[in-house]
């Protein structure tokens, strides 16, 4: 480290700070400095000196070596490389102003990198939409995710594998608080108030992990289950995201956390034993859970992960919507048509579960083109545990080919083929039933009749052809 370059920092001890769960003032106890020095290091008025990094690795174990990283030279790069834009081509943008910017400025830096990207995208789905007429635009960090989890029919082997080798460890070791206890970790649960605006976090100095005491029982597991798939399975995640690209930072760190969660809920409910059990028991949900002490969500969403070649389970789409109908989670290893714009039709039970809070609803479908569907459907909560602290409320649903419902305890004894269905479509806008009477707007290349002598149930009148 020379003498002749000071080395700031800023931007990464906020990063580091906020990633640990600290205040200012906690830091600099931690550190023996006063709070309104962090506060000038954070703002790059006063560089990190070679005592205060090392001290800095020391109390919170960290590499010196990813402290001392460049923020300024980084930032610099990154702001010279946008601002090469035609929108800037007729200003003139010295290369020094450039860099004092970034360096001395780091959150103005920050505030006009996220600016561009927001617009790059923008233009990104503007142009995707041109030419395709609609469907996902590459710059959708959501919709880019789902395509990653679907190229993979939501399977990932290698994550399976090592999660059964980490749970026989964790029983072998007497439970999850046990195994974390022989890591030097210690589990410990707190008020809401102490984690500021978490359910969950890792303190490094203290090695212990916090979760919040409001917190259900399968809630609580499965935080566990996620510290543990975060750390102990960090290289199988990295791998499977090592060659892979992604069209933003967003849909990087969301791409992560998907497959983080796919892992935890590897460790709470092992393939083969989850498997066996879901065989076992029908595939009831509500069974399951007190099985594997985990929640409905939880468990609807593990079903939709048995691929494995030889040991397949039935084949499940997944969906989650709130009571907007915003699709918040989906997961298709059924081949359920689902559009990716659009509302979904009302007339499947998914939407209307919102009036029977927690009751498991079964129904029928029949899509336009024949192909029938069993779906399962049911609202969940998430949040809550206090006064202050409203629970979230959504709707989730199972959907299985028709002929694999007879394998499900809600359909034993059923005939597929017999059955009355429910006609439903993909949404709207590509749904060929004319006298729906719960349609939203008419059909892409139907014209709408005029005729005003009478009004029929349905919204609207077609012309033949």
């Amino acid at each position: 480290m020379s003498q002749s370059k000071p080395l700031f920092l800023g931007p990464r001890l906020r990063r580091l700070r906020r990633e640990l769960g600290l205040t200012q003032q906690a830091m600099s106890a931690d550190l023996d400095i006063s709070p309104s020095y962090i506060a000038l290091l954070e703002r790059n008025q006063r560089p990190l000196t070679a005592e205060l990094l090392i001290r800095l690795a020391r109390t919170y174990r960290l590499d010196v070596a990813d402290l001392a990283g460049e923020d300024a030279e980084d930032y610099s790069r990154r702001l010279s490389d946008i601002l090469r834009d035609p929108l800037f081509g007729d200003i003139d943008l010295p290369g020094l102003e450039v860099a004092d910017i970034a360096t001395s400025f780091p959150g103005v830096t920050e505030a006009i990198l996220r600016l561009h990207t927001a617009y790059q995208r923008e233009q990104l789905a503007l142009a995707a939409q041109r030419e395709s007429g609609g469907g996902d635009a590459a710059s959708d960090p959501v919709g880019e995710v789902r395509r990653f989890v679907a190229a993979s029919r939501n399977f990932f082997p290698t994550l399976d594998a090592r999660a059964e080798e980490l749970a026989g460890d964790i029983t072998e070791a007497g439970g999850s608080q046990e195994w974390l206890a022989k890591k030097g970790v210690r589990l410990r649960y707190v008020p809401p108030e102490v984690l500021v605006d978490a359910v969950r976090r890792f303190d490094r100095h203290s090695q212990q992990l916090l979760l919040a005491d409001t917190l259900p029982g399968p809630s609580r597991k499965f935080q566990v289950a996620l510290h543990i798939a975060y750390t102990a399975m960090r290289e199988n995640i990295a791998a499977l995201l090592r060659h892979e690209t992604f069209a933003s930072q967003t849909a990087q760190v969301l791409a992560r956390r998907a497959l983080a969660g796919y892992a935890a809920a590897a460790l709470r409910m092992p393939y083969d034993r989850f498997l066996r059990a879901a065989q076992q028991r029908s595939y009831d949900i509500e069974s399951l859970t007190g099985l594997f002490g985990a929640s409905f969500e939880q468990v609807a969403h593990r079903l939709t992960t048995l691929h494995r070649p030889g040991a397949e389970g039935v084949p499940f789409f997944f969906i989650r919507v709130d009571p907007a109908g915003n699709v918040s989670k989906r997961l298709d290893g059924a081949g359920f048509p689902f559009a990716a714009h659009g509302g979904g039709c009302p007339l499947w039970n998914l939407h209307s579960a919102f009036r029977s809070p927690g009751e498991v609803l079964t129904q029928w479908l029949e899509l336009p083109d024949g192909q029938r569907f069993f779906a399962i459907a049911r609202t969940v909560s998430t949040g809550g545990g206090g006064w202050s602290q409203p629970a979230a409320h959504h709707a989730v649903a199972l959907a299985c080919a028709a002929e694999h419902a007879p394998l499900l305890a809600y359909a034993k004894g059923s005939d597929p083929r017999a059955v009355d269905a429910t006609p439903i479509g993909v949404t709207c806008r590509l749904c060929p039933r004319a006298a729906c009477t719960a349609r939203a707007a008419p059909p892409i290349g139907r014209e709408i009749m005029a005729d005003d002598q009478r009004r029929s149930p349905a919204p609207y009148i077609f012309a033949d052809g």
